[in-house]
């Protein structure tokens, strides 16, 4: 049996509720699994379909709209974006299903997009040199903040969401350590270098405290946006894309959290670092996911090998 239950508004909150209290996940994940829900419930009510008579072709036209929708970078959303808004929906589903909302879950019948292990992109040691220097040519006011995300983000590798949220508290100046909160609500100590010491020292003690006076609360948040106020992931992105085009470099692909994170990684790896080591700063739970690395490395030692290696030797 069915059981009612008053909108759809309703039954998202319960499902939120369930997330965050009975599966105890982060507050990151249950927003996106909430923002997964909440695009599908606008695609029902375009469409005029009730969430208990959803069906496989309705899921498969909802899989081609998402599949052509352009982000707000300009690209259409990637694979991953699309599996990972399915199975938030199954999970919703087979909540309903256990609540008894509904009598089957849809999405067990649908089979997602293929997963094209795509090569994380990163920048040469040479490119991240030149985007410090050109960053710290800058004369706007926010140039020390960037100066110093930069330089965080690329010495700790950490996420975009663990950057938003450092807090104050949170890091230790002397040892040059962090406690970061990562993904399950997993703590893992993360150091920093000397260098990025240096400009998050330089940005708190001038810039941020200027900001804070523009804030409409106080915060123990590290980084603050140009309001003063906590910074969000996106506005996180934001920053990465606007300092690009304040310092006017090219550097052949787009500067995003996650490349600074992907080049942490790679040139740790480059340079020796044992794998391991690399898995507990990344606070990957699996070292399968951090193997991607390894060829990556491959691929930059191939690429200074075509570039490098004397072209008479090559074209014999």
């Amino acid at each position: 049996m069915i059981l009612k239950i008053n909108n759809m508004e309703d039954l998202k909150d319960q499902f939120e509720l369930y997330l965050r209290h009975e599966l105890k996940y982060s507050e990151f994940t249950v927003k996106n699994y909430c923002l997964d829900v909440q695009n599908f419930f606008d695609f029902l009510e375009e469409i005029h379909v009730d969430y208990k008579d959803v069906n496989k072709l309705v899921i498969r036209n909802y899989m081609e709209r998402r599949a052509r929708h352009i982000t707000y970078r300009g690209t259409t959303e990637s694979t991953r974006s699309i599996r990972r808004a399915m199975s938030s929906l199954k999970k919703f589903y087979a909540f309903l299903k256990f609540r008894k909302y509904v009598d089957s879950n849809p999405f067990e019948l649908v089979v997602s997009p293929k997963k094209h292990d795509k090569m994380p992109e990163v920048l040469y040691e040479s490119q991240i040199l030149k985007l410090l220097e050109a960053n710290s040519e800058r004369k706007d006011e926010l140039r020390d903040r960037d100066q110093a995300l930069l330089l965080l983000m690329y010495t700790s590798g950490l996420r975009c969401s663990e950057v938003v949220n450092l807090k104050i508290s949170d890091i230790d100046f002397n040892q040059r350590i962090m406690n970061i909160i990562g993904k399950g609500n997993k703590q893992r100590l993360v150091p920093f270098s000397p260098k990025a010491k240096e400009a998050m020292i330089n940005y708190a003690r001038v810039l941020r405290k200027k900001l804070r006076v523009e804030a409409d609360e106080p915060s123990d948040y590290f980084f603050l946006n140009s309001r003063g106020n906590k910074l969000t992931t996106r506005g996180l992105e934001y920053i990465m894309h606007s300092i690009v085009q304040k310092t006017g470099l090219s550097l052949g692909i787009n500067l995003h959290p996650h490349v600074l994170r992907h080049t942490f990684a790679t040139h740790l790896l480059e340079n020796g670092a044992d794998l391991r080591v690399i898995q507990e700063l990344l606070g990957h739970e699996s070292i399968n996911t951090t193997q991607i690395y390894t060829h990556v490395s491959k691929e930059a030692m191939k690429n200074q090998y075509d570039l490098y290696f004397p072209k008479s030797e090559k074209d014999d």
